[in-house]
């Protein structure tokens, strides 16, 4: 099987491509350290699987596993990350992820897993518990705009302009995410709704 791994970390990206080269089956046919990158690589060497870390520059992982199913594309998607986050594994989930790993796991249980993929099972690790998998996003659309304003460090006043709201609904809103969040505070909030993965890129 023709595999591209995409991970920012050098070091790490070189040891896991050295690993798996190892194994009989499996030929690693690129090796990219952002999004846009790897997508290209994963056209021009007709890979069959894409082992991608999340937070990667230019396009994240699932940015690029969300690209690859518009285009449809036959290249199956394994992202290995270190952020076990109920929004990024439904998101991965939505975007047709065949694998989804932590990266403790060990190279044996990774080409594994990369087996069963090429096999057209999904594998996901055990380490994510169901009750996450089930842990819903409850912001609405509109929470979820307003909460990037926040991000961006826009004012009531700006948020409304923007959004053709009164500054009294905008005031509204925000103490109905701060409640739904259990958050402290505004900013609180919105590093809540990160962590969470519940915030669009």
């Amino acid at each position: 099987m023709r595999i591209v791994i995409a991970e920012d970390q050098g070091m790490l990206r070189g040891a896991v491509s050295q690993l798996l080269a190892l194994e009989e089956d499996i030929e690693i046919v690129g090796e990219a350290d952002n999004g846009k990158q790897a997508l290209r690589l994963i056209r021009e060497k007709n890979a069959d699987i894409a082992v991608l870390d999340i937070e990667m520059p230019l396009l994240s992982g699932l940015e690029a596993a969300e690209k690859l199913r518009d285009e449809g594309s036959k290249c199956r998607v394994a992202i290995v990350t270190t952020f076990a986050r109920s929004g990024y594994l439904q998101r991965a989930v939505k975007a047709g992820v065949m694998g989804y790993l932590l990266k403790d796991t060990p190279v044996s249980e990774l080409a594994e897993a990369l087996r069963k993929i090429y096999a057209g099972q999904r594998v996901f690790s055990p380490h994510l518990t169901f009750s996450m998998m089930e842990e819903i996003n409850p912001l609405t659309k509109r929470e979820s705009e307003i909460l990037l304003h926040l991000r961006k460090g826009d004012s009531v006043k700006e948020i409304s302009k923007a959004l053709y709201l009164s500054p009294a609904t905008i005031r509204n809103y925000i103490s109905e995410i701060i409640q739904k969040l259990e958050a402290k505070n505004r900013m609180d909030a919105v590093a809540i709704a990160e962590n969470k993965g519940w915030l669009p890129e």
